[in-house]
């Protein structure tokens, strides 16, 4: 049986990391944007344009990760209040305990994680 409050506090420390996370990663991208519209950069010819493209770039994949990280964790600790945490979502199976360490956010067991993380 799974320790579900021990998960639960490791899943809202992560949540807690990726909401102080989220507005640093904003700003990246408003100061980079702001860089760029500063100045007049033309991506092909301009050497520090392809570095301004490459960080926002960067700073945008960043961004879409820790907002998709949030969702995932909020799912997870939506199962632990419905009694459905550690339980995979293709099987029914409980998932193990190692997997749960690696990704507390997971709703799939090691079997049917295929594709999905």
């Amino acid at each position: 049986m799974v320790d579900v409050e021990r998960f639960r506090m490791l899943l809202q420390e992560e949540r807690g990391r990726k909401l102080t996370l989220l507005p640093a990663l904003r700003q990246d991208i408003t100061s980079v944007n702001a860089a760029r519209h500063d100045s007049n950069v033309d991506d092909e010819h301009d050497p520090e344009g392809a570095t301004i493209a490459f960080e926002l770039s960067q700073a945008s994949a960043l961004l879409e990760q820790s907002e998709a990280g949030l969702a995932q964790i909020d799912a997870a600790l939506a199962r632990i209040d419905d009694g459905r945490y550690g339980t995979c979502e293709v099987c029914g199976e409980e998932i193990a305990e190692g997997r749960l360490e690696a990704r507390p956010w997971t709703p799939y067991c090691i079997r049917h994680t295929s594709g999905r993380a």
